[in-house]
């Protein structure tokens, strides 16, 4: 079998930090991901990514990992060293299934694969589901459907409140059926659509609000709508276009929960009269003040 690179494969240094590797493997998971990846191949690298990620992402399988890096590269042929026993310190079974001949030999010890008497755990799968931001705010039990080779089957899965993009699901025992042994598991990648209103960064909202010349000018109370339900807001008089205000903790939930940010933004709503148009005309005659007196013409 040929030794895998596996920082190779998630394009990271070999001293790379958790937080560079968790960005480096999101962005190739969703770049490769079978249900909307486009790339050739793209089923055969997401594999390769998730395997590579399983490795690394954990401290003491990746200095089992590290102990042999050195010696090899990348397409190398490999063979375990005599008495090697780097997977005797990790549970076999809860380390799921579907991985490479290479991923076996170093983290489930030679000759195990099959199991005894043939018996094998199933492989792990895995499904995306993209959820719509106020379900995600909100959880709650979603029904999923999933087709497979063995037709199409339904789940009701608990999606906990406040979940992100990235995250994942385990669903235990829910994965391909094994071989006299138990099924492998199901993960579920999450995923948050895009929102006509608001913009979702970290655990913050951020919703752009337009206001009348008026409302900028004298202040107003105006309800502007939230995840959790519409509030009314206080717009200071004076206040200019891209003024932010903060409503704490109004954002996603969480420890702690994030804030939800309104931007300012001053509109000018049709003129529907002449008595309107008029008064426009009377102020621009009126006002002594003056949005351009820093230019030097």
């Amino acid at each position: 079998m040929q030794f895998k690179d596996y920082y190779q494969t998630l394009g990271v240094s070999r001293d790379v930090s958790e937080e560079d590797l968790k960005k480096a493997y999101r962005r190739l998971a969703r770049k490769y991901h079978p249900d909307v990846s486009k790339e050739a191949d793209a089923e055969t690298h997401f594999k390769e990514i998730n395997e590579a990620y399983e490795v690394l992402k954990d401290p003491e399988k990746r200095a089992v990992y590290d102990r042999l890096g050195s010696q090899y590269r990348a397409g190398d042929a490999f063979r375990a060293p005599p008495g090697w026993d780097g997977g005797s310190q990790f549970d076999v079974e809860g380390m799921g299934g579907g991985f490479s001949d290479f991923f076996e030999t170093l983290f489930r010890g030679q000759g195990r694969r099959g199991g005894f008497g043939g018996a094998r755990r199933g492989n792990d799968q895995m499904a995306s589901v993209v959820l719509p931001l106020e379900e995600a705010y909100r959880g709650g039990q979603r029904r999923i459907s999933l087709s497979g080779p063995g037709g199409t089957r339904t789940l009701n899965v608990q999606i906990p409140a406040g979940v992100m993009s990235g995250q994942r699901i385990r669903l235990a025992g829910q994965g391909e059926a094994g071989t006299g042994v138990g099924a492998g598991d199901l993960y579920l990648d999450l995923e948050i659509a895009p929102h006509p209103l608001f913009r979702l960064e970290g655990r913050d909202i951020y919703l752009e609000l337009p206001v009348t010349p008026w409302e900028a000018v004298l202040g107003a109370t105006i309800t502007v709508p939230t995840l959790g339900g519409p509030v009314q807001v206080q717009v200071p008089p004076g206040s200019q276009s891209g003024r932010r205000l903060r409503l704490k903790a109004r954002g996603f939930p969480g420890s702690p929960p994030g804030n939800q940010y309104l931007s300012l933004q001053i509109q000018i709503p049709p003129i529907g009269s002449d008595r309107e148009k008029a008064l426009y005309e009377e102020l621009s005659r009126i006002s002594t003040g003056s949005v351009r007196s820093h230019w030097p013409v």
